[in-house]
């Protein structure tokens, strides 16, 4: 299984190279929520398909904090594979399974406990409510294995082994595939089905990945021990503010969901089929993103900052041409691909409308995600908080809720897409003039 040293070499090939894997990973997430929303959607109806885009948004803002410390993980990571540093790995490696270990399971019991408050909260429909909840609670018991899959193949990525990941996913994919129609349909358990149909394709795709890390010995695992004083300092302040980006995200989505909730069913369900096609469009950019975190980190670790620019730049490139692409493709197709999730007409109608509207603002979003990807790679992990927050709770949720005022639902799309253009121009405007470029990781370690 290669390693990629990006601190030397053709930056052009090797991010391409690097950046291939990880948008079929990418895709491959994609069809596995496609499958979910195809099967509720067609067996289940329109409550249930409500349900699980409620459910996904909830689920992700309980997660997220775990998301975020694989970020930091990722930049810690490849910053200690640009120095060489192969006991420095080993040791980093245990500090953040143990860590994201408990917490894993501290948010998996809390999201359990309260899920029926968190949905009511976010004003979930009452005939969705009791769906929602069912679905949601199965899913928190998994929660170990959802971090664990994760955080493998976030260490082989910061690595330069993009291509491993990939194997994880598809197992979780076809199990995926496989279990919900089984699930659903054959055992006649309903949405209980599609949720245990995930936990247990997660739970599959976890342990082949542990399994084949130790017996290829390609990441230094060990016996669990209390990590170091100075891991854990390191892992915290990085991780929270990475975690709590996360979670202004996802919250800040789930703010959004609130917004869509209040114009009835149809739009919710809409909403969520519309997710499922334009998540599409954000492929190259979360691809483009993790690539240049792990790339620009490791040369950041060794002040190689002309590639670090040149990352960025040929990932700008990258990013335009790519997007503009997908999102012809979505926008004229975009009511066929609602139709695969949904039959009721004025869902229908609301999610292709949706789809057209927002489609082409998604280059915007994908310079956002390069930009964010080069500072957060120097570990100016509260800067990026900073970002974020302005993105979601200062530009998107505001700029949506003011528009879904003035023009109804079809606000919804004109807030979000303003808001990922403006966002475009602060994130930049950062990256030219801001001072991440000083930020020193191993400064309190190596004093």
């Amino acid at each position: 299984m290669k390693q990629h040293d990006f601190t030397k070499g053709n930056i052009w090939r090797q991010l391409v190279t690097f950046s291939a894997p990880l948008l079929l990973t990418n895709l491959l997430q994609v069809s596995y929520q496609f499958i979910d929303s195809l099967w509720v959607g067609n067996l289940l109806g329109t409550n249930a398909l409500g349900a699980v885009a409620i459910s996904s948004t909830v689920l992700f803002t309980i997660l997220s904090f775990i998301i975020g410390i694989n970020n930091a993980a990722l930049t810690i990571l490849s910053q200690i594979k640009g120095k060489q540093d192969e006991s420095g790995l080993k040791s980093y490696v245990n500090a953040f399974s143990v860590i994201l270990g408990l917490i894993a399971i501290v948010l998996g019991v809390f999201g359990f406990v309260f899920t029926e408050k968190i949905l009511l909260l976010l004003g979930t429909p009452s005939e969705m409510i009791p769906l929602a909840v069912t679905y949601l609670q199965i899913n928190f018991l998994g929660i170990l294995f959802l971090f664990g899959y994760n955080f493998i193949g976030t260490v082989y990525r910061a690595l330069g082994n993009s291509q491993t990941p990939l194997r994880f996913v598809m197992i979780a994919v076809v199990l995926n595939a496989v279990l919900d129609p089984l699930f659903i349909y054959v055992f006649q358990w309903g949405i209980r089905g599609a949720a245990y149909a995930t936990v247990i394709a997660q739970g599959a795709a976890f342990f082949y990945g542990l399994v084949l890390s130790l017996r290829r010995k390609f990441i230094p695992f060990s016996m669990p021990r209390w990590p170091k004083k100075a891991e854990v300092s390191l892992i915290l302040t990085q991780g929270i503010p990475s975690g709590l980006q996360m979670m202004a995200i996802s919250a800040g989505s789930a703010a959004i969901m609130s917004v869509v909730a209040s114009f009835g069913k149809d739009t919710v369900a809409g909403f969520g089929a519309a997710q499922r096609l334009d998540s599409l469009i954000m492929l190259p950019a979360q691809a483009l993103g993790v690539a240049v975190t792990s790339m620009a980190g490791q040369n950041i670790a060794v002040q190689q900052w002309e590639r670090v620019r040149k990352i960025a730049g040929y990932a700008i490139v990258l990013n335009l041409a790519i997007m503009l692409f997908i999102s012809s493709v979505i926008f004229i197709m975009a009511k066929p691909g609602i139709v695969m999730f949904i039959s009721e007409p004025g869902a229908v109608v609301f999610g292709a409308s949706y789809v057209q509207m927002i489609a082409f603002f998604y280059p915007f979003l994908g310079l956002n995600f390069i930009f964010n990807g080069v500072v957060r790679a120097s570990g100016a992990m509260l800067q990026v908080l900073v970002l974020n927050i302005i993105s979601f709770w200062i530009l998107r949720y505001p700029l949506t809720y003011v528009f879904a005022g003035l023009l109804g639902e079809k606000g919804i799309a004109v807030g979000i897409g303003l808001s990922f253009m403006i966002s475009s121009v602060i994130s930049y405007a950062y990256y030219r003039f801001g001072r991440w470029r000083t930020k020193n990781l191993f400064a309190k370690a190596e004093s």
